[in-house]
């Protein structure tokens, strides 16, 4: 079951969160690894900067978290982890569909560029990986995140961020 979270919820999508970010430890870079990944504090900051997280519950306890936060004309998935005992069961794609109906703008996801699995979860789920230069202006425009970040990450956007983005274009001229 899917459920919003609830202020009671906040130990575990931080434990959830620093459980799962164990994957990108050796492969993001050195110096954006850090132990906790998220500190409550971060978690904190991120909550308040609007990010609303859903849980995926079964048998009495959260398995599986995802952020979405809207920002303007897009949407944004943010912190999606699922507890690495229960990962590759279908869970990330269950919580991805659910937060894909809770908006009418496009969608927007950010990774980090060597998180593979992440990506191709992604592409899997019908997103599309934009190109570097949509990346930098994407990153800049919608998130608040730093440079080196910015330089090590890479976007990907639903089908109708395409869609949205020619009919703007088309107005336009």
């Amino acid at each position: 079951m899917i459920l919003k979270s609830q202020p009671s919820d906040f130990k575990d999508i931080y434990e959830i969160i620093n459980d799962a970010s164990v994957a990108y430890k050796g492969i993001i870079p050195a110096d954006r690894w850090k132990d906790p990944y998220m500190t409550e504090k971060e978690l904190h900051e991120q909550i308040l900067e609007g990010v609303e997280f859903w849980c995926y519950h079964q048998d009495g306890r959260i398995l599986g978290v995802m952020g979405i936060q809207h920002r303007g004309d897009v949407t944004l998935i943010r912190h999606a982890y699922i507890r690495t005992v229960v990962r590759n069961q279908g869970i990330g794609g269950t919580l991805l569909k659910h937060l894909s109906t809770l908006t009418q703008n496009p969608i927007l996801i950010g990774t980090w560029a060597d998180a593979s699995w992440a990506i191709n979860f992604y592409l899997k789920n019908g997103f599309q990986q934009v190109s570097y230069t949509e990346k930098e202006q994407l990153l800049r425009k919608y998130w608040n995140i730093p440079f080196r970040q910015i330089e090590t990450s890479v976007v990907l956007a639903s089908s109708t961020f395409y869609e949205q983005h020619i009919k703007n274009t088309k107005k336009n001229k």
